[in-house]
């Protein structure tokens, strides 16, 4: 695993749960507004100021913290492009705590391997964008790899979180309730939770849009109402209020 930091401790990112997030490196989107810029690729993590986190150590840090902590939370960068992520999974459980894996959704090979292994407790799946928008925004043009995860994970059983932030210039009106009935029909035409997370400008891809002015809750109410008529209920997060 190429690891590329530690957050030693969370109580928001498994939900319900005491976790410590992980971080690899490499991902095969280029999301403009990804604020994990340093991530994207091993090349350039090796131009951050961040260092890789030998796997040893990750589970020195883990023996002695497992008493606290209920998990580990997988995060990226894309987690499922790591080789030998069954293996970390797995070695994670050994010691009695949980999984919650994060994903673009990319490898539905590897999330329906990782489910029937059992090594999985929760999945978080990034909704980027409409589907037919999804070449243009993530430069990943299998897009039906994409719905293919959606399926896996929708229909798996676990916990999950379905996210998508929310960036001007992307996500107006009409893509974000064109969103909200794919996925509603992904769901089988059952209500769904959907979350929203505002945008961040900070350390983006695209250096472009760290100049850019997040929507005020405000700006999002007229369409958070709409949208939620369609899937049911929307968490919105970042946003006061």
């Amino acid at each position: 695993m190429i690891l590329g930091g530690l957050q030693r401790t969370t109580l928001i990112d498994f939900p319900g749960k005491i976790a410590c997030t992980v971080f690899t490196v490499g991902c095969n989107f280029r999301c403009p507004f990804c604020h994990n810029k340093d991530l994207v690729s091993l090349e350039a993590f090796k131009k951050s100021p961040y260092q890789q986190l030998p796997e040893e150590e990750f589970f020195a840090f883990l023996e002695k913290r497992k008493e606290v902590l209920d998990g580990v939370c997988i995060t990226g960068g894309e987690p499922t492009l790591q080789p030998d992520l069954a293996d970390f999974c797995k070695k994670i459980k050994e010691k009695g705590l949980l999984v919650k894996l994060d994903s673009n959704g990319s490898r539905p090979e590897v999330l329906k391997a990782l489910l029937e292994k059992k090594l999985v407790d929760f999945i978080a799946m990034d909704f980027k964008t409409r589907w037919e928008d999804y070449p243009k925004v993530t430069k990943f043009p299998q897009t039906e790899k994409i719905k293919e995860s959606l399926d896996i994970i929708l229909t798996s059983g676990l916990p999950y979180t379905i996210r998508t932030t929310i960036v001007p210039g992307i996500h107006d009106v009409e893509v974000l309730l064109t969103m909200a009935r794919q996925l509603r029909k992904a769901n089988g035409g059952k209500k769904i939770d959907w979350y929203w997370q505002n945008f961040q400008p900070h350390n983006t891809l695209d250096k472009k849009l760290e100049k850019e002015i997040p929507f005020g809750r405000e700006e999002i109410e007229e369409v958070y109402r709409e949208a939620k008529k369609i899937v049911g209920n929307i968490i919105l997060i970042g946003w006061e209020g």
